[in-house]
């Protein structure tokens, strides 16, 4: 058990060593990208699939993190959407790089206050938010707003925070009210597997877990009258009924396989 937990820590220290080296690299890359490319590519969409690869390289490094995806097809790259997300762990967001489709962040500010990770959202343009501040929470509003209009699709994390114990939490209702606002469709996305890995208030990183992402088709806010809230409340029961299904999938072929 003690040789166990040692390894975890040794691996988690390893790991993250490793992330933020590769990442000094890769941000110089990006940088470079983002150089060539700024003057044709106004939404900054160049640089964004490249972080995509950036994110999801420690994916393809370790293969005991089994990763699926279904329901790609209901992302069309030409189209503007709000996507919307349960948030289990922060390996989410290296999951999440793996729709490899345009989209702009909505993060906290402690996010952009990471080394070298933040200054990669820079330089992508993702949109900042300091949790609890009204007027920030204004401002990334009208941001998100100026985005959509530009035909940049937005992704956020309803639920505001990670979740303790992996089960899908209430909604806040700024992404819903953005979509009806500006008329684009809601994309719900059900990630499972990532609290395994790190859960919230976890340190050290387990490196097999199977990871499941599905996304859903769009739902359309006009199908709700506009109101955002019978958006939310949609979107958020479609999205727990997905997660238990999901999970049940996965019992289901656990038992069958043993």
């Amino acid at each position: 058990m003690g040789n166990s937990k040692f390894m975890r820590k040794f691996t988690s220290l390893a790991a993250a060593v490793y992330f933020f080296a590769s990442s000094a690299v890769l941000l110089c890359i990006g940088a470079l990208l983002l150089l060539l490319t700024f003057w044709f590519d106004r939404n900054r969409r160049i640089v964004h699939y490249f972080s995509c690869w950036w994110a999801q390289h420690y994916l393809y490094l370790n293969p005991r993190w089994r990763t699926r995806y279904e329901g790609l097809e209901n992302i069309d790259p030409a189209k503007t959407y709000v996507l919307v997300a349960n948030h289990q762990s922060l390996v989410d967001i290296l999951v999440l790089y793996g729709l490899y489709r345009p989209y702009k962040w909505v993060s906290k500010e402690e996010i952009f206050k990471v080394p070298l990770v933040g200054t990669n959202m820079v330089l992508n343009q993702y949109v900042l938010i300091k949790r609890g501040d009204l007027k920030s929470i204004k401002e990334m509003m009208q941001t998100c707003r100026s985005w959509l209009k530009r035909g940049a699709s937005i992704l956020m994390f309803p639920e505001g925070t990670r979740s303790e114990d992996g089960e899908i939490q209430e909604f806040k209702d700024g992404p819903f009210r953005l979509a009806a606002d500006c008329g684009v469709p809601v994309v719900p996305i059900v990630v499972d597997g990532t609290h395994d890995i790190l859960p919230k208030h976890g340190k050290l990183i387990d490196f097999q877990a199977d990871i499941w992402l599905k996304v859903l088709p769009p739902v359309n806010p006009q199908d709700f009258g506009n109101k955002s809230t019978a958006v939310r409340d949609h979107v958020r029961e479609l999205m727990k009924t997905t997660l238990a299904e999901m999970r049940s999938q996965k019992k289901a072929l656990a038992a069958s396989s043993s």
